[in-house]
């Protein structure tokens, strides 16, 4: 069967133009330093980021967990949103290997961190607290809609943690979906920023890795805890070959899922028996709940959507995230519109 998936833009596999490129790597040792296609998508990463050095790793949740225990001690504390992949999606990771304390302040739907309670989340320094030394802030914001965040709610979150002397670790996993929302340079928007990771394979298309950027003395202390993690690869250039033309070539791209998540949404409220998240798609991502015409849950659609050849993934028992990317073309929009019109058709009152 030819599959349509729109369980999340991680399910994109590499292009032709990728597995060529992947053959053809010239390759060293990344842990001596010395693989030469490693070395370019780190200074590739770093120069689109607007930092002095890259670190390319296996996953965002290393890198994210990298800035995390490069700027904090044990017994330290991190400040982070309720609703922030880290907080979430991370198995802990900070305070099970780093011993670090996590300080959650409530996502706005927006997907920001009211800047008063960020402010009052600082420790002051007193025996009885952790001593506070970064702010985490997430671009675009996975679980509150694929939103965007401004520029200038990340400079002021910028003004707030370095008038404390803390750290902003940015986890840009989709920082290039947030560049082309807002048409603004990924350098620009990552600039109040000290460090940011973003994701080569959601939506990019790379098969494997994301690249961990900051200052130098920063991704010297990262690499070696890189290493103490087990992330330390060999020829690895293989995988960074796939990784620059994601950079290159898929970063510039992303509108054109943004509009089919729009062409999606706009179906589906037409069709009816699901109501689309107001403002949704922000970016390549359509929320949807299944309206109270349906006698269905999440898990039971998914079945349906399956049968006809359509994978689909469900964030609550009657709640849905539908993710466009490269993978998903035109004639896939249709298709799937298509498949709901004939389900919703099917139990409609």
């Amino acid at each position: 069967m030819d599959w349509i998936d729109v369980r999340s833009d991680t399910v994109t596999h590499p292009t032709a133009e990728m597995r060529a490129a992947m053959a053809a790597a010239v390759v060293g040792d990344d842990v001596f330093g010395d693989d030469p296609t490693v070395n370019q998508i780190q200074e590739l990463a770093a120069d689109k980021m607007g930092k002095e050095a890259g670190l390319f790793v296996p996953s965002g949740t290393m890198g994210n967990l990298l800035a995390v225990l490069t700027t904090c001690g044990r017994g330290q504390e991190a400040i982070m949103g309720s609703q922030c992949h880290t907080y979430m999606y991370e198995a802990g990771g900070a305070a099970a290997l780093g011993g670090v304390s996590s300080f959650i302040v409530p996502n706005k739907p927006d997907g920001t961190l009211d800047l008063t309670e960020v402010q009052n989340a600082i420790r002051t320094e007193d025996d009885h607290f952790p001593r506070t030394r970064m702010i985490l802030m997430e671009n675009t914001h996975n679980r509150c809609g694929g939103v965007p965040v401004s520029l200038a709610y990340s400079q002021s979150l910028g003004k707030i943690a370095h008038a404390n002397g803390l750290k902003l670790h940015l986890d840009g996993a989709r920082i290039f979906n947030a560049a082309a929302a807002l048409g603004i340079p990924t350098r620009q928007l990552a600039a109040p920023v000290d460090s940011v990771t973003f994701c080569l394979s959601k939506g990019l298309c790379a098969p494997v890795g994301s690249v961990l950027c900051g200052s130098r003395d920063f991704i010297y202390e990262a690499r070696r805890i890189r290493k103490q993690l087990g992330g330390g690869m060999r020829q690895a250039g293989i995988l960074a070959a796939a990784g620059i033309l994601a950079i290159e070539k898929m970063s510039t791209r992303l509108g054109e899922d943004h509009i089919r998540a729009m062409k999606l949404a706009e179906g589906i409220t037409a069709i009816g028996g699901m109501v689309v998240d107001p403002g949704s798609p922000h970016t390549n991502m359509v929320f949807a709940n299944l309206d109270s015409s349906m006698p269905l849950d999440a898990l039971e659609l998914n079945e349906l959507f399956k049968a006809k050849g359509i994978l689909t993934h469900e964030t609550g028992k009657r709640r849905f995230r539908f993710v466009t990317h490269y993978w998903v073309d035109d004639n896939a929009v249709t298709r799937i519109l298509k498949a709901w019109e004939e389900i919703y058709s099917s139990y409609r009152k």
